[in-house]
């Protein structure tokens, strides 16, 4: 079984390479820049950029299956950049699994494809799309998700989706970097809110990819085909705790990092959007310090009902919020004495 992983120099994609190569898989990988730590672990390693549909056909050819993990993530940017990435790259992926022979497509998918700006309170999967999404990154997503599930076919080529939430741990290079530089340098507000929130510790997320590709792999893509999943810890907290908690495990030895205070929720929905309109009517360079999008994260419920995960793939998180966290404080204890 050889099976054609998107994404591997990624933070999902590179836990999802670990627990592949650990298992048995034969792996290629397709990577947009050169991937030297990839190809010297004995993977087949290919460059391509998934905006070439040719380039991209080629690696896809002779492969059992498709794991397609990568994507432009992120709050800000120009709309069509999201397109391209997570739009046209998914539909060169989808089509060069189909014309190549792959029998079977997991794809990595998001929750904010169906955030409005209302509470995801206890959601399953029968929360519609969002109707009118207003962030380039959830557009972009949901319609990728939905072109990949509509690529299902019974008795033929299947495909499913997964949607890890706040996905954390060891490794990761851009939320705990990001927000342990701000705890450190004073500037980390969080919103009052006790809305809960349901993240996805990084081994969690990995190990849904691998249960849903071993369903497909097993032939029983009956079970799962054409469905979409959410995927988290199972263990909601509110958003000021769970970065409380992910501060302390990341913190250096003898600190305490801590957020600066708690603003109105209110206020930052207002001063994110407000905000928001001056980067985009200024054309100000990066981003703005915060969104209207990551203040409603921080302050409206957004958890979900696994039944669906735990029924149809048989699965719960292997690793829960406490070892998770545990994991996180090591590793950041070992990487201070480097």
């Amino acid at each position: 079984m050889k099976v054609l992983l998107s994404g591997a120099q990624g933070f999902l994609g590179g836990r999802i390479l670990d627990f592949l190569l650990e298992r048995g898989w034969t792996v290629r990988t397709v990577t947009r820049r050169p991937a030297p730590e990839i190809a010297a672990r004995g993977v087949e390693t290919l460059l391509a950029d998934l905006r070439d549909g040719p380039a991209v056909r080629a690696a896809a050819r002779g492969v059992d299956g498709v794991i397609h993990c990568a994507a432009k993530s992120g709050v800000w940017g120009p709309l069509d950049d999201y397109l391209q990435a997570n739009l046209v790259g998914s539909f060169n992926v989808l089509e060069a699994a189909r014309r190549g022979g792959a029998a079977w497509l997991v794809g990595a998918s998001s929750p904010s494809v169906v955030h409005s700006g209302r509470p995801l309170d206890g959601v399953d999967e029968s929360a519609p799309y969002a109707a009118r999404p207003e962030r380039p990154y959830a557009y972009s997503k949901m319609l990728a998700e939905r072109m990949i599930l509509a690529a299902d076919q019974p008795g033929g080529f299947r495909t499913a989706a997964l949607r890890p939430h706040l996905i954390w741990g060891p490794g990761d290079p851009h939320f705990l970097p990001r927000l342990k530089a701000k705890a450190a340098a004073g500037r980390l507000w969080l919103l009052k809110s006790t809305a809960l929130v349901d993240g996805t510790y990084i081994d969690t997320a990995a190990e849904a990819f691998l249960a849903a590709a071993g369903l497909f792999r097993a032939g029983r893509g009956d079970v799962i085909g054409g469905r979409a999943y959410f995927v988290a810890q199972g263990e909601p907290l509110t958003a000021p705790d769970l970065i409380s908690r992910i501060l302390q495990a990341v913190s250096p030895p003898g600190q305490s990092l801590k957020a600066s205070g708690l603003l109105p929720a209110w206020l930052g929905r207002a001063g994110g959007s407000v905000l928001e309109r001056a980067w985009y009517l200024l054309r100000l360079k990066g981003e703005p310090p915060l969104t209207g999008f990551v203040a409603e994260e921080l302050s409206l419920p957004h958890w979900f009902r696994l039944d669906r995960l735990k029924r149809d793939l048989d699965f719960k998180a292997p690793v829960s919020l406490a070892e998770g966290l545990e994991r996180l404080r090591q590793h950041s204890r070992r990487e201070s004495r480097l």
